[in-house]
């Protein structure tokens, strides 16, 4: 039966960049043991964690993404659940509901998988816009609301869902609120011939189907780092060439609806965990360009005549990244 994870009652002391840099190092180490050619989405992915957010995966299936969540769960320590998001899927199997004790005459709340450390929406567009709803206060607000009572979710709390391309058959289209509340969005893409290679290769050497992964850290070390980089401050430049690159997304003439506030937020946080994974206190204008199409892209809603001519969001922001200047009195790495 489910039960709801404990709140340390006590916020450890922020971790010294130093410190976060190098089990950050570690945890990447150890999921790279059993998820292999993502080294640079799972980094992406790690900062989001760090900074809190939430993180969606997307792209064809068959390459690891339900893999490389799982993996990055038990390395940090994270109480894991995982949801098969299908299209019968109730809003009541992801948040909980009450339950009619007879023996006390009274419904008491039986939490659903959404309380834990960290929850895997797999194919999360497989299942109907009800049910994705269901997930955006948990998302959002950190609580879900159930009869009318509202129930705190643990801390940390982290989503980390996949989704395949809407051009899969039975797919259904993230509302637009939910994918904002996903800090990144990354796509895996199609293995090298070496690293694919390499997938085999391991395959046949541990002689079954499940790849170990052990825990790095556990959940007051994550709840550390985390405040190791909110600890870190960033330059007011690096700042205004943020909010410049989410301008420039609602000054496209492709783009119908640009990046809110909450995207430069997103693109600031993650490019600061970024730094801190790499050793610095400081965020360089590289940090945020590296992590611009991650933090930017999904939040884009391009006109029909951009859709028609195939134009993606994602070289939408690589064009914005082309014509912002960039900070030229900000720190580099």
């Amino acid at each position: 039966e489910p039960t709801m994870t404990e709140t340390p009652a006590v916020t450890p002391a922020a971790l010294p960049v130093p410190d976060v840099a190098r089990s950050g190092r570690a945890v990447l180490d150890e999921v790279a043991t059993a998820v292999v050619g993502m080294a640079e989405p799972l980094r992406i992915a790690l900062a989001a964690l760090l900074a809190g957010g939430h993180v969606l995966f997307e792209d064809v299936p068959g390459l690891g993404k339900t893999l490389a969540a799982r993996s990055l769960a038990t390395a940090l320590g994270l109480d894991f659940r995982r949801i098969q998001c299908t299209p019968d899927l109730l809003p009541s199997d992801v948040t909980g509901s009450s339950v009619f004790d007879p023996a006390t005459s009274e419904f008491t709340f039986r939490p659903g998988p959404v309380f834990t450390g960290l929850l895997l929406a797999d194919e999360i567009n497989r299942t109907a816009p009800k049910t994705q709803s269901a997930l955006l206060e948990a998302m959002a607000e950190r609580q879900v609301s159930v009869d009318g009572t509202t129930h705190p979710l643990p801390a940390p709390f982290h989503v980390v869902a996949t989704s395949n391309p809407v051009e899969y058959e039975g797919t259904y289209p993230l509302p637009e609120a939910q994918l904002d509340r996903f800090m990144v969005r990354l796509a895996v893409g199609y293995p090298g011939r070496d690293a694919e290679v390499d997938v085999l290769a391991r395959r046949l050497e541990r002689r079954r189907e499940a790849a170990p992964v052990g825990q790095v850290v556990d959940v007051a070390t994550l709840l550390a780092m985390q405040a190791g980089v909110e600890a870190v401050t960033v330059d007011p430049d690096v700042l205004a060439y943020a909010v410049d690159l989410a301008a420039g997304t609602r000054a496209h003439a492709a783009v119908e609806v640009g990046a809110s506030p909450r995207g430069s937020q997103a693109l600031v946080l993650v490019a600061r965990a970024l730094a801190v994974l790499d050793g610095r206190d400081y965020v360089t204008p590289e940090d945020v360009k590296a992590v611009a199409v991650p933090a930017l892209a999904h939040r884009l809603s391009l006109s029909p005549q951009a859709w028609a001519a195939g134009l993606a969001p994602e070289a939408v922001v690589r064009e914005v990244l082309a014509q912002v200047p960039g900070p030229t009195t900000a720190r580099r790495a």
